[in-house]
């Protein structure tokens, strides 16, 4: 009987459930913005819901709301000086992500438990630009890729701050592209290249211990 309940507690301990939000800001790189620019962030937040398979391998679901945009008399470029483009949308998102942890990331009872990570995975998003001048898709798949580190400071608590690049496959987030006016090529932007934007974040995330086994079994996995 013993060890019944021993193997359901670990089992059910196992299957640990995460949910987190937080906070971070957005940047953009493509034709006003070659280069990355710290400049650039603008606000964003998110929420995630987190399944742990293992100690090394979780399952993440999120959602991020904020702002992107970016100015050409942010550069030191002559012909970005001489446009003097700028935009900014408002940005949604939603992805499907898988995260690797390198440190066996266990959280045990009595244990202040850290790791760094990588993920990657699948979204899609949808940006509202404040003007468009073109006919193009403003909701698109994108690819989600990164690192992190998490750290849990006092359980069930966690802190994570990640560092992610958003792999697109437009050329038009900042409204520039081979699609314009004849009479504003001069906002042509680089068709070889597609823009892309950076999410930087720090998230508070709570783990849902709902089982508790007697004395004497181990809570690990």
């Amino acid at each position: 009987m013993g060890f019944l309940v021993g193997a359901f507690c670990l089992q059910v301990n196992a299957q640990r459930i995460n949910i987190g939000a937080g906070v971070g800001g957005l940047n953009y790189k493509g034709d006003l913005s070659p280069a990355f620019n710290p400049r650039n962030y603008l606000p964003a937040g998110h929420a995630l819901f987190r399944y742990n398979l293992s100690p090394s391998v979780s399952l993440r679901a999120g959602g991020t709301f904020g702002l992107v945009g970016a100015k050409d008399s942010r550069s030191s470029d002559p012909f970005n000086q001489a446009r003097n483009a700028s935009f900014r949308s408002s940005m949604l998102e939603g992805s499907l992500i898988t995260e690797y942890n390198f440190l066996n990331y266990s959280q045990k009872r009595k244990a202040k438990n850290w790791t760094p990570y990588l993920f990657g995975g699948l979204g899609f998003y949808k940006f509202n630009p404040r003007n468009k001048t073109a006919d193009y898709k403003t909701t698109q798949m994108n690819i989600p890729f990164g690192a992190g580190v998490k750290w849990e400071f006092k359980r069930p608590w966690s802190l994570e701050f990640e560092f992610g690049t958003r792999k697109l496959f437009t050329d038009y987030l900042d409204d520039l592209g081979d699609n314009v006016p004849i009479n504003q090529k001069i906002q042509l932007g680089n068709p070889t290249t597609k823009d892309m934007y950076y999410y930087t974040s720090i998230t508070l995330s709570y783990t849902f211990y709902s089982i508790i086994c007697p004395p004497g079994f181990s809570t690990d996995y």
